[in-house]
């Protein structure tokens, strides 16, 4: 235990020093050059180290932060989402579309009604902070499998209600972190409802990535075989528009 931990902790830091360093050097051809062979790195390393498979560390309900901020989008002030929040999100869907032989759309009812799996896992932010919570949702594993993947899908994309200065959110992982058993779809912090501060209904727990791989306000998933068309061809809304890496294993 005590090995994994700190192989855990290397990397973790490693990973941000790198991110540290990407609104500095992004803009450069040097700087997106360097990046680049760090994200490679890191990846290697990460994959090097330890079974992509591994469960992140879980703990006990005494471990419990006494609060779990919220971060970046806090609540969404549109139309549509204030209204969501009034009826208490029993009108909202959650699509599995793209490389899958039967898209679907989920209602809240039918989020909760799948197999569920609960964990007390640390959220890791790329800007310093950490807290612990206990975390209830099904799998996305569970999802998937009942759309059917199709053969050459290799990502899944996370489409998002909230939106920034350059358009909706959206974030994506491979199908080996898709498929982890600690990455749930999750209604639930704590016991309660998720809040609205944490990404109500919806958002995506996945255990073994920084905090920004895990978005909120989650309305779509989307499998493709390339990440190629999605924004700019980064895999997400932070690496497309302000450098962050793909890959945030920690």
């Amino acid at each position: 235990m005590n090995g994994t931990i700190g192989r855990r902790g290397v990397l973790a830091g490693a990973s941000m020093l790198f991110l540290g360093a990407c609104s500095k050097v992004a803009d450069s051809t040097v700087g997106s050059h360097l990046l680049g062979a760090a994200e490679t790195w890191h990846k290697k390393v990460h994959r090097s180290l330890a079974d992509r498979m591994a469960l992140a560390r879980e703990y006990e309900k005494d471990d419990i932060s006494p609060t779990f901020k919220g971060n970046g989008t806090v609540n969404i002030n549109t139309p549509e989402y204030q209204a969501a929040t009034q009826n208490r999100f029993a009108d909202w869907r959650l699509e599995v579309r793209g490389m899958v032989d039967t898209p679907m759309s989920l209602s809240m009812d039918n989020i909760r009604a799948l197999p569920q799996r609960t964990q007390i896992t640390r959220h890791d932010c790329v800007e310093g902070w950490s807290a612990i919570g206990e975390w209830t949702g099904p799998q996305l594993s569970t999802l998937l499998e009942a759309a059917g993947v199709q053969e050459g899908a290799n990502f899944v994309v996370f489409r998002c209600a909230d939106r920034f200065s350059q358009g909706p959110y959206y974030e994506s992982v491979d199908m080996i972190d898709a498929m982890h058993p600690q990455t749930i779809v999750a209604h639930m912090l704590n016991g309660e409802a998720l809040p609205v501060k944490n990404g109500a209904p919806l958002r995506m727990r996945v255990e073994r990535q920084l905090g920004y791989k895990h978005p909120k306000y989650l309305t779509a998933i989307e499998l493709v075989a390339s990440l190629d068309d999605i924004g700019e061809g980064q895999g997400g809304y932070w690496e497309d528009h302000h450098g962050y890496q793909w890959y945030a294993g920690i």
